[in-house]
């Protein structure tokens, strides 16, 4: 990436992030990143683009946070509560202000829009994640379960600029060990089925 691409993408998401993707015209950016209308243009045809390329580079932060922590060893059900810890680390952020993605969605509502596109394919991403990190702690319909994860993260991202970050975010991971509870209760359950079915003696032929 050239100095001149990063500075602008740096410029715009600093302010896309902050106070708004409509809010922010092309002229505070570039004025912002001391660079030439034509410099701009020349990386980003358009404002879209710059837009999707600012949550692209979202996507990629949190795609790496995400596999770091998937890399460190823990027990499946302690990956789940790290990736929680994450995203509570930045509810708590100086700064904070929102989901970046949610935020774009509420912006660009319409649903064959390039941002909202880009919105639509990072949530699949995370959904069909938790999904794969919920099935490796042994829950045999884990999307039921990653959906909920990702509504309470929605609901904590939604607060956590409006309410007490620290109240939002224990309130976010008790739910999330909620989750891993009724997991854990329904494998354990099943696991005390199966064992009782394998011990019980067989009956005596007539």
């Amino acid at each position: 990436m050239s100095e001149a691409r990063s500075r602008l993408l740096g410029t715009a998401s600093r302010l896309f992030y902050a106070e708004g993707l409509h809010s922010v015209g092309i002229d505070r950016i570039v004025a912002e990143a001391k660079v030439t209308r034509a410099t701009l243009y020349r990386h980003f045809p358009s404002k879209d683009d710059l837009v999707v390329a600012y949550l692209t580079a979202a996507d990629e932060l949190i795609r790496a946070q995400i596999e770091s922590v998937r890399q460190a060893g823990h027990s499946p059900a302690d990956t789940v509560r790290a990736v929680a810890g994450t995203i509570a680390d930045s509810i708590r952020s100086d700064g904070f202000r929102g989901c970046a993605f949610l935020n774009a969605a509420a912006e660009y509502p319409a649903p064959d829009h390039p941002v909202h596109r880009a919105v639509l394919t990072h949530r699949q991403w995370f959904l069909d994640t938790i999904t794969e990190l919920m099935a490796a702690t042994g829950e045999s319909e884990p999307e039921p379960h990653a959906r909920h994860f990702v509504m309470l993260r929605d609901g904590a991202m939604a607060a956590g600029c409006l309410a007490d970050p620290e109240a939002v975010c224990e309130t976010f991971l008790l739910g999330v060990e909620g989750i891993l509870k009724y997991r854990d209760a329904s494998v354990v359950d099943q696991a005390t089925v199966t064992t009782r079915r394998r011990r019980r003696p067989a009956r005596a032929s007539t």
